[in-house]
Parts: structure tokens; C-alpha cells; sequence
């Protein structure tokens, strides 16, 4: 693919990636060294890298030594295996976030794996630089989920043995669609013309009818038992 006349977009996406990571520690795993080379490169992400690694004991080693706020993995690593790193990182620090890069997409049920231990954002290798990485960041460094819509099969299969306790309203509904995307509580208030506090009331009420254990855990039990549309681009 000829990505040339792409290169703008791509440019200013790199930019607003810049902006979403202002405030977040990144730790990098991929076997990919010169899209890692190429990342760390970018004047507009390099500072929020502290950590980069081509290999799962590696990346451990680093979330234990430099406690990031965000891990971006590859499926593929040099050594040990990326999706088996995120199910670790998510069973030993749940609230550390994770963006997990697939060019493996027919491995659903590994995938699915993921997404149960809280995963929350997938995305596959072959839609980078087309603007869902940026969508991909945008979600999930704001406590959201992205699913791409190419992996969706495979997540619609999580938690389909269980139900919500009590149906949610329509505001509730609207409040965990926002909060899906990544929306933080001041700007789900502004969207819907209501108080941070209302937003939070709305959000035990959601996180007591599902039950879930957090937003995120919410807005993932949203997407699996279709109760909030798809929180696309």
C-alpha cells in the first residue's frame, strides 16, 4: 500500500497522540524494532516513553522497576508472548492500563483472554496509521474501551454467560456510552447538560445493575451484552 498520501494525516495524528499521553507513563513491548525505534523517535511521544522492551520477561521487569500508567504490547515478542504478557500485567497490576497491537487476529480465543483479564483496548497491526491507533490511545488513556471493529467477534463472546441484575435507563446508558469512549466525568456532565456529581450517581447505579467492578469493567459489560452502541471514531 502506497501510504504517501497519508502522510499528513498521519503526522497530525502523531501530534494529538502527543497531546493524549501528556499526563501517562508508556511502557512498550514489541518484537517490531523499528516501529519501536520510530515511536520513541517522535518528538511528540518520546518523553512519555519511560520503558521499551522486545521481550515478555523484559517488559515485566520494567513495570515492576518504572510503574507506567500504560503498556502498549504486540502480540509478538522475541521471546514469551505478548498476549500472555497482558493477561500477567492485568492479574498482577489491574489498574495499569493496556493497549495490545494483534497481527495475529485469528488467535479470537487468546484475544478473548485478554479481554476478560481486562484488556482495554485491541486493536490489530495492519489498521496502524490509519487513525485507530489514535482512537485506540484516546479510549483507553481516558479509562475507555476500543475494540476494533475488525476483533469484535471475538469480544462479543466474553461474559455472554452472564446478565445484567437490572435493566439501565436511558441516561444511564448515555453515561456509559461516554464513558466507553474515554470520556472523563467533567466532559460526560458537559455533554449531557448535568453535574460531575449527577455523572457519578449515574455511574454506582450503572456499576450496581451490571455489577461491575469499575467504569472501565462497565463500559466493557456494556459492549458485551449490547447495551451501548460501539464507541467508534
Amino acid at each position: 500500500m502506497d501510504y504517501t498520501p497519508l502522510l499528513d494525516g498521519m503526522r497530525d495524528r502523531g501530534r494529538q497522540i502527543g497531546g493524549l499521553l501528556h499526563d501517562a507513563r508508556l511502557v512498550l513491548c514489541t518484537a517490531n524494532r523499528v516501529a519501536l525505534s520510530v515511536f520513541v523517535g517522535g518528538a511528540q511521544s518520546s518523553s512519555r516513553v519511560v520503558g521499551a522492551a522486545t521481550t515478555a520477561a523484559e517488559g515485566i521487569g520494567l513495570v515492576e522497576r518504572l510503574s507506567p500508567t500504560l503498556v502498549v504490547a504486540s502480540d509478538v515478542l522475541e521471546q514469551g508472548d505478548g498476549i500472555s504478557l497482558v493477561i500477567d500485567l492485568k492479574a498482577r497490576w489491574p489498574s495499569l492500563q493496556t493497549l495490545l497491537v494483534v497481527s495475529r487476529e485469528q488467535r479470537h480465543q487468546r484475544i478473548q483472554a485478554a479481554i476478560a483479564a481486562g484488556c482495554e483496548g485491541v486493536l490489530p497491526e495492519s489498521r496502524l496509521g490509519q487513525g485507530a491507533a489514535l482512537a485506540a490511545l484516546h479510549a483507553v488513556s481516558g479509562g475507555g474501551i476500543y475494540v476494533d471493529r475488525q476483533l469484535r467477534p471475538a469480544f462479543r463472546n466474553v461474559h455472554r454467560d452472564c446478565a445484567p441484575l437490572e435493566t439501565l435507563t436511558a441516561r444511564e446508558r448515555d453515561v456509559l456510552t461516554l464513558v466507553a469512549r474515554g470520556n472523563s466525568n467533567s466532559a460526560i456532565g458537559q455533554a449531557l447538560h448535568v453535574s460531575p456529581d449527577t455523572v457519578k450517581t449515574h455511574l454506582r447505579h450503572v456499576m450496581r445493575k451490571l455489577p461491575a467492578r469499575d467504569r472501565t469493567h462497565a463500559a466493557v459489560l456494556g459492549l458485551c451484552w449490547d447495551l451501548i452502541e460501539w464507541p467508534d471514531p
